[in-house]
């Protein structure tokens, strides 16, 4: 089984590997009730989804019924409008079946203008914590991608308490200094003041290129080789009271969580650089 350590902030105990929701974006339901029976055998007990990840929430949704208090649940939304945000609000708890979704998160905050109108008096952020003292929502995050998401992360948490970042993080990433910094620095903010840091992009290859896109892995072509996929799942999980988020194709999520069950320790930098070379791995950080 994969290892499960406390969430923060929020007291449940969660598997360091998330079932990242966007592996159901065209999926039916017979092939997502097969990803079911996969959570469940490894023990993993907590999803990430999002409005904006097609047909997921739906798919999710069917699950709830007879297994809500088996799982800690996210979604997100990425409205930049108090009105839109508040229908994504009804929207997701009707998809997902819930009275309740346990994190509600800011989805690709990167931008800084939008930043500043999310954040505003009276702009979404204000939506998420009325939606929080509601109760329709326990926890409230933020995520992104991209080069300049780190430094972001460290503006809205200066902004707002969350409990919770979500942001790329594998071994070419943090060949970049200045990400390596920001994300350092997040990580640091993180743990004094006990917010949880979800990491995804662990088996990021390299940009698709023209190359023809094989893998529902939306922003970049993926590992696939066992081996490959274990040493840089190993080394997302190094980073210590981290979960890795699986990635965007239900093809991938078994060997993930077969490398989850593997992991002892985390490779070395020789050994990274070495599967760097071999596999002609590319940093990937859009926008």
């Amino acid at each position: 089984m994969i290892p499960k350590i406390p969430f923060g902030r929020t007291g449940h105990l969660s598997s360091r590997i998330i079932f990242g929701g966007w592996a159901l974006s065209q999926a039916t339901q017979a092939e997502a009730d097969r990803i079911l029976d996969l959570l469940l055998k490894w023990g993993i007990n907590h999803i990430d989804v999002a409005r904006a990840y097609g047909n997921a929430e739906k798919r999710v949704g069917h699950w709830m019924k007879q297994h809500r208090d088996k799982f800690f649940l996210a979604t997100k939304c990425r409205s930049r409008s108090p009105e839109r945000a508040r229908r994504d609000l009804e929207n997701s708890l009707s998809q997902l079946k819930v009275d309740q979704i346990d994190l509600w998160q800011l989805h690709s905050l990167s931008n800084p203008q939008s930043w500043e109108k999310v954040m505003a008096p009276g702009g979404v952020l204000d939506v998420f914590i009325e939606a929080r003292d509601q109760g329709l929502v326990r926890y409230l995050g933020v995520t992104g991608h991209g080069s300049k998401i780190a430094g972001m992360h460290l503006r809205s948490l200066e902004r707002f308490d969350f409990d919770t970042v979500l942001l790329p993080y594998n071994f070419l990433a943090m060949q970049n200094p200045r990400y390596a910094q920001d994300f350092n620095d997040v990580v640091e903010l993180c743990r004094r003041r006990n917010v949880v840091v979800q990491t995804i992009k662990s088996i990021a290859r390299r940009p698709w290129g023209d190359r023809p896109k094989t893998y529902n892995t939306y922003f970049y072509e993926p590992l696939e080789d066992q081996g490959a996929i274990d040493k840089s799942v190993h080394w997302a999980l190094g980073l210590e009271d981290s979960f890795v988020v699986t990635a965007g194709d239900m093809r991938l999520i078994p060997k993930m969580l077969e490398a989850a069950t593997r992991f002892e320790q985390c490779p070395s930098d020789t050994e990274m650089d070495v599967l760097a070379k071999e596999y002609a791995l590319q940093p990937y950080l859009p926008y």
